[in-house]
């Protein structure tokens, strides 16, 4: 029984010892280091706080030195020192807390002990201790920028550290005629760090939150291209469709046009058409899943209004007239105007400017009330030049219910298609829009092989 008894006692004090030995490398790690953690500018005061503490240190200076020299009986070559020690702490807290925190304990601990000396030779009588009143505003303000800046473990081992010296120092080894100042300090710093900790933790909570909105609207903005590029690529389906389907036709019809064909083009051009028939299938299962997963609200997998309205023709140009009606419809004045020869352009050019017109006038329609708005259109030699002026509008916009990316999408099909944009603000608080559509997109424009984010400019806003 005695044996075992003996293991069990060993086993006991090898967990304590064991217990200890790591809270005390936690306590190492935690405390005794001298990292940089700089105490960042205020939003509003900026660096008023930091000069009201420089102003606090240099008094917590003054009083410390003065309360020793004239009522602790402590002489003025030891007194000075300690004064400006804890003076000292309170700034360097600023940059560096925990190497402040040590340096005013310290100083609290030297100073206690040449205050006790006196007391006990009876140089002085009824002064506070172990904690002189500055040393105590000192420590506070110590603790205050400890605590707003380092983990809640640390701001406790601190503070239960001072308790310990406090303790030490009052409790065990003691003087005589003094006004005990100990469990006052202990509950200020106490206080102190409760505050810190909290606001440290309003902080930290302020942004995580702004944080996490902004990864929110990140993250909504990127699934809004993604939409909009589905959306794109369902327009587009049209004008692939019928380039695939005349390059069927054209590969039924070449072998009658030629007086005894080979057998070898015959052969090739079964070829090209089984291929073409076989990818415009592709092409219309792919739509079919972008339909299905990407319907919007009342729209089905087939578009807005069923199968009809996923199988009509795309919109071109020659439908600007209509649209532009359907403006004036709605109580605005609209003016257009056409420059240079106007000539036929690829669909996917056509489809991109109809789109972009029309939705920069929903965009006068929602967001400049009584606005007039013009549309330029000016061919060049290279490419088509797109642009939507809207005059001020005569009273302020109403909410609006839409998603508010229109630019994000008029800047994804120019960059389609190679182009350039612009959005921003015109004179008189009007908006204008201006977009260059090349006819022949270059060689680096984005394609299927990479994704490109394109985010909206945020000072332009939209009109």
């Amino acid at each position: 029984m005695s044996r075992l008894g003996r293991v069990t006692d060993t086993g006991v004090g090898r967990a304590l010892r064991a217990r200890v030995r790591r809270w005390l490398r936690v306590l190492r790690e935690d405390l005794w280091t001298v990292r940089t953690d700089p105490l960042p500018p205020s939003t509003w005061l900026r660096w008023l706080p930091h000069g009201l503490l420089f102003l606090a240190a240099f008094g917590v200076t003054l009083g410390a030195v003065g309360q020793l020299v004239d009522n602790g009986g402590v002489g003025p070559q030891i007194a000075f020192p300690l004064g400006l020690a804890q003076g000292c702490a309170m700034v360097l807290a600023l940059w560096r807390p925990i190497p402040a925190w040590w340096l005013s304990t310290a100083a609290m601990v030297l100073c206690a002990l040449e205050v006790r000396r006196q007391l006990l030779a009876g140089g002085t009588h009824d002064f506070t201790w172990p904690w002189t009143s500055a040393g105590i505003i000192g420590h506070m303000a110590v603790l205050l920028l400890l605590a707003l800046r380092v983990r809640t473990r640390v701001s406790v081992e601190a503070l239960a550290l001072t308790v310990l010296l406090t303790y030490v120092v009052q409790g065990l080894l003691g003087a005589a005629g003094y006004a005990p100042t100990g469990v006052l300090a202990v509950t200020l710093f106490a206080v102190v760090v409760v505050v810190g900790t909290a606001l440290r933790g309003r902080r930290e909570a302020r942004a995580e939150l702004v944080e996490q909105t902004t990864l929110t609207a990140e993250e909504r903005t990127r699934r809004t291209l993604l939409e909009e590029r589905s959306r794109i690529a369902r327009e587009l389906h049209d004008v692939v469709a019928h380039h695939m389907s005349v390059i069927s036709i054209q590969a039924q019809v070449a072998p009658l046009l030629v007086e005894n064909p080979p057998d070898e083009l015959k052969e090739n051009l079964a070829g090209i058409r089984q291929n073409a028939l076989e990818a415009l299938t592709e092409l219309r299962r792919v739509l079919g899943v972008l339909r299905s997963e990407h319907a919007g609200p009342g729209e089905t997998p087939f578009g807005p209004g069923g199968d009809t309205a996923a199988h009509a023709p795309q919109p071109t140009l020659d439908r600007l007239d209509a649209l532009v009606e359907n403006t004036r419809a709605a109580g605005r004045e609209v003016t257009t105007e056409i420059n240079g020869e106007r000539r036929p352009l690829p669909p996917g050019v056509e489809l991109s400017a109809y789109r972009i017109v029309q939705e920069a006038l929903s965009n006068v329609l929602r967001h400049a009330p009584g606005a007039s708005a013009k549309v330029r259109l000016t061919y060049q030699p290279d490419g088509l030049e797109v642009e939507i002026v809207n005059s001020r509008p005569t009273g302020p916009a109403p909410p609006s219910t839409g998603a508010g990316h229109g630019l994000l999408g008029m800047r994804e099909r120019v960059a389609m298609l190679g182009g350039t944009m612009t959005a921003h603000p015109w004179h008189w608080d009007g908006f204008k829009v201006t977009a260059f559509l090349p006819d022949t997109p270059p060689a680096d424009a984005p394609g299927t092989d990479r994704i490109t984010y394109h985010f909206p400019d945020p000072e332009a806003g939209t009109p």
